[in-house]
């Protein structure tokens, strides 16, 4: 979202990176409804990069929106995703793709440090102990938006957040289908231009309306089902 200044490097780093693995590949760009020039400056570039899908939103919907976007446009074996505003460097793929191996469903990266003012890393680390211990979640980094996935495993699991908390929704399906992790340390840095929408009051309630539904979801609901019918067995017998 309004990633004009830094998604063309994005999209040449992440070709250079895939093309020096030798595997097929495709890079599927997700344009959130922004109102800068991202949207142009992805058809400048799907001239020059015919492995580029862009993937167009009319409106912004949310991270988890636009990841499901995305994710519903893949089509091969693997699916690796990360942020437009070059907080990542897309060139450390590389890594998570020598980590795929055939006993592995998800290569999660874990952030070396967090490129970040103060408050937004006190911020992060109580989010990422908070949810993890809410859902119940072993990986290292819930918040580090640099995965590797199985195709097969995302088809498992439906995905419905619209808002940042799909992160978290992703890691707990995966968790509860049995999907076998491996972590790979990546680098994170500070944001080179603008700023993030996720510190905007309305978009915070909203990721926190949306977590606790979630936990009712994933967690609260099924444990008093699983209670419940546990005093019913016991009852009658």
């Amino acid at each position: 979202y309004n990633d004009e200044k830094s998604i063309g490097a994005m999209v040449r780093r992440t070709h250079a990176a895939l093309s020096s693995t030798g595997v097929e590949f495709e890079i599927i760009v997700v344009n959130d409804g922004s109102v800068d020039s991202s949207l142009d400056v992805l058809h400048a570039l799907r001239d020059e990069y015919t492995e580029l899908v862009v993937v167009n939103h009319e409106v912004n919907g949310g991270y988890g929106a636009a990841l499901r976007s995305g994710i519903a446009k893949s089509r091969l074996q693997w699916v690796f995703y990360t942020d437009g505003d070059a907080q990542y460097d897309p060139g450390e793929v590389v890594d998570l793709i020598a980590a795929a191996r055939d006993d592995v469903d998800v290569v999660q990266g874990w952030k070396q440090g967090r490129g970040d003012p103060l408050y937004r890393k006190v911020i992060g680390r109580t989010y990422h102990h908070t949810v993890r211990i809410m859902f119940r979640l072993k990986v290292r980094d819930t918040d580090c938006d640099f995965r590797l996935m199985r195709r097969t495993m995302l088809d498992e699991v439906e995905l419905t957040s619209s808002t940042g908390t799909i992160c978290v929704e992703m890691m707990r399906r995966f968790h509860e289908r049995g999907a076998r992790f491996v972590e790979v340390p990546v680098h994170h840095y500070a944001r080179p231009y603008g700023r993030s929408e996720f510190f905007r009051l309305p978009r915070v309630a909203k990721s926190l309306l949306d977590l606790a539904n979630k936990w009712l979801e994933l967690v609260g609901r099924p444990a008093y089902i699983t209670r419940r019918d546990a005093f019913l067995a016991e009852d009658q017998t």
